[in-house]
């Protein structure tokens, strides 16, 4: 391992992303996402047993009835002081991992308690996020083909180098046709909401923007990854359902809202963890090479500056 001087409860997110990546290693290519996931889920909850900060998990595996593992309002850190929310994705990209296709990575996020916002009744959301360049300029209530041009013009590219990704839902298939319409290139994307959006904030990885209706939970998780690398970021819970809409008014959600970055994560100090299990834009996945098992993390904590990329050699 490089560079291991990350502070406390970034350590702590760390081991347990690299937990949940190697836990549910066997298990890619098997075909079985549920497993993949639950392996995932009990090798990252008996990491975080022994953390040393506490924390709350906002965004989890769903409610406690629901998930035995890392449920929503489950603690984190015994006997320490409540000081952090918390957010889970043990595996983003449960399908890329049963497939052992690019793109599946554990996730873990955090910032001061109080600062994530929770929307469970609402599972969409629809997003816009870029890099700095954005601030102050693109607008979730703009057309698409402004944010477009606009984010082209501050980039000093012309629209036909502009990399949007749009994940390859039904919901967005209006907008993917404006995005190849107006001339930009779609990155295509099937699972993966949280790499995908973090990879558009980090800006030079070959995503420049991402838009679209995907993950509410996945959202909120972007948003620590956002804040911490001073990107751009907007977005609106997108109920696609009656049933969906009807749990979203009684629970007094303005649908028509537009959150800002500072609605999504606020506070002090934002972490965020990211561990490829099968390569993608920010890391590669794990590798067996003799006895041992090579990982990348793609780690963020803003009291520490800029992104790091820190190798991980385990034993087998």
């Amino acid at each position: 391992m490089t560079d291991t001087h990350l502070g406390q409860p970034t350590v702590d997110i760390f081991a347990a992303t690299i937990a949940a990546a190697i836990g549910s290693w066997h298990l890619v290519g098997s075909g079985d996402k549920h497993a993949v996931d639950a392996a995932a889920v009990d090798a990252m909850r008996a990491s975080l047993r022994a953390a040393n900060f506490g924390g709350v998990v906002v965004i989890g595996e769903g409610e406690k009835d629901e998930a035995p593992m890392l449920f929503t309002g489950e603690i984190i850190g015994s006997g320490q002081p409540l000081e952090w929310d918390i957010a889970v994705d043990p595996i983003d990209g449960t399908a890329l991992a049963a497939e052992g296709v690019p793109g599946a990575v554990s996730v873990m996020a955090a910032c001061p308690r109080g600062g994530m916002m929770s929307a469970p009744e609402v599972f969409y959301m629809q997003k816009i996020v870029t890099g700095p360049a954005g601030r102050d300029l693109l607008d979730l209530d703009y057309s698409p083909e402004q944010n477009m041009e606009l984010l082209a013009e501050a980039l000093g590219k012309p629209v036909s180098m502009l990399n949007v990704a749009v994940i390859d839902k039904g919901r967005n298939r209006d907008l993917i046709a404006r995005v190849q319409d107006f001339g930009a290139n779609w990155v295509r994307f099937a699972e993966g909401d949280v790499a995908m959006a973090v990879a558009a904030a980090v800006g030079d990885v070959g995503v420049d923007m991402l838009m679209g209706i995907g993950g509410n939970p996945e959202g909120v998780v972007t948003a620590c990854a956002v804040q911490a690398l001073g990107g751009f970021m907007q977005g609106r819970l997108m109920p696609l359902s009656p049933d969906e809409m009807s749990h979203a008014l009684a629970a007094g959600y303005d649908v028509e809202r537009k959150y800002d970055l500072e609605d999504l994560a606020s506070g002090e100090r934002f972490i965020f963890v990211l561990t490829g299990l099968t390569d993608g834009l920010l890391t590669a996945g794990i590798r067996e090479v003799d006895d041992e098992m090579h990982l990348q993390s793609f780690v963020l904590d803003s009291d520490f500056g800029e992104p790091r990329l820190l190798e991980v050699r385990i034993p087998r």
